[in-house]
């Protein structure tokens, strides 16, 4: 059974890689008649004008299908602008491999596409014939490769049968078809060799820099929280243990008030320590680890929250609280922005990567600039060696998607 559940969710799996494969081998092969059209008319000096934006739109088609690549695999980094250039852009390695996989992607990537969908396909369109074949006259036979007349039930159970043959090749093929499709990208969309150790030293830069850069933000705040709050609860209670002092001879009534409003602002200070400690790292994962810490955080919510943890042993603490962290802002901000009605928080992981996404049927329209605490959140997986990809169309939905590295 297992078994069977595992061969299952490879073949879903490799359903989903395949549709969204054809999406970039369309978007490829648009490119490449594009790239073919400017060439030409480069030879006679009239395409120049378009090659730079012609190049940047093989680098935007390749980022396209680097980041599907990274949702179902090993990260593929993505390098940076196209040199504005063009004598220095023709000479990027880079750009070269991705024309190159522009071209092998656009034939190899559409012709498996098609294939592989086609093959689920047939098998639910004559699986499910004996249930339709009165509507289709016997002359034409069944639809697809079916040749033979269709007088009967007995001919539409051969169609049948012959679905559940389309249905075993698609549990066989799909998923091979699938990576066949994404190893033109994996070939040729990575840093060329040599480049690997440079763009890992710029990225662990960019990223020791949004660490110190977080910290110093939390610093700030745990400071702020501290100076504004606390600290103004404790010098109240000094003020008023002193008068209580000097007015418990003369007044013990009046002190005795004074001492019950000084218990009050001392309880008060404790109860803002506990919430700055708990900023730092909230005690209920501790004690109830990250699927009891969410759900006390869905249950919480303002807006109706469904959530959905697959995560079978635990991460890193400081993922973890990371993790938490990007929950409790998100939901957050769609209580205070979206004005959704719903919101879908699921939490997986898959291998060596903890997977957070978070999706409302809001207005959309997000914008990290706009002090929506999606800097916070960016910065935060940033410092983790993490991505963070948010989808938000005006009109909606909202998608927050969150990568955290968290070991094998």
């Amino acid at each position: 059974m297992t078994h069977l559940r595992h061969r299952a969710r490879a073949t879903v799996d490799g359903v989903a890689h395949l549709v969204g494969g054809l999406g970039t081998a369309l978007l490829a092969l648009a490119t490449l008649l594009r790239v073919l059209v400017v060439a030409t008319a480069c030879l006679v000096w009239v395409g120049l004008p378009a090659a730079p934006g012609t190049l940047r739109a093989v680098r935007a088609v390749a980022d396209r299908e680097r980041a599907r690549l990274s949702r179902w695999g090993a990260p593929v980094p993505a390098p940076g602008p196209v040199p504005a250039e063009l004598r220095v852009a023709v000479r990027d390695p880079f750009v070269r491999r991705e024309l190159g996989w522009v071209a092998v992607h656009a034939v190899t990537g559409l012709t498996g596409g098609l294939l592989g969908l086609s093959l689920p396909l047939y098998a639910v369109q004559d699986i499910t014939f004996p249930l339709w074949y009165r509507l289709v006259p016997p002359e034409f036979g069944a639809p697809g490769i079916v040749w033979w007349r269709i007088d009967g039930l007995t001919e539409a159970l051969l169609v049948g049968l012959l679905g559940f043959g389309w249905l075993v090749a698609t549990v066989a093929f799909v998923p091979a078809l699938a990576r066949l499709q994404a190893r033109p990208g994996r070939w040729l969309l990575p840093p060329p060799p040599g480049f690997d150790l440079s763009l890992r030293v710029a990225e662990l830069t960019a990223t020791r820099a949004a660490a110190l850069d977080a910290h110093a933000v939390e610093l700030r705040r745990i400071e702020r929280s501290l100076h504004d709050g606390t600290q103004n609860r404790l010098v109240a209670v000094n003020v008023l243990l002193g008068a209580a002092r000097r007015a418990v001879r003369r007044d013990p009534d009046r002190a005795d008030e004074i001492l019950g409003r000084a218990q009050d602002a001392a309880e008060q200070a404790l109860g803002e320590l506990r919430t700055v400690v708990r900023g730092i790292l909230p005690p209920v994962l501790d004690d109830r680890g990250l699927t009891g810490a969410l759900a006390g955080l869905a249950g919480g919510c303002a807006v109706p929250c469904r959530l959905t943890v697959d995560v079978p042993v635990r991460c890193a603490v400081s993922v973890e609280a990371t993790a938490y962290f990007v929950v409790a802002e998100a939901l957050t901000n769609v209580v205070r922005h979206s004005g959704a009605g719903r919101v879908d928080v699921a939490v997986r992981r898959e291998r060596d990567r903890l997977l957070v996404t978070v999706t409302d049927d809001g207005h959309g329209d997000a914008d990290e600039a706009g002090g929506s605490g999606l800097t916070g959140i960016r910065r935060r997986v940033g410092a983790y060696d993490g991505r963070m990809t948010l989808t938000s169309p005006p009109g909606g939905p909202t998608r927050l998607e969150v990568e955290l590295p968290c070991g094998s």
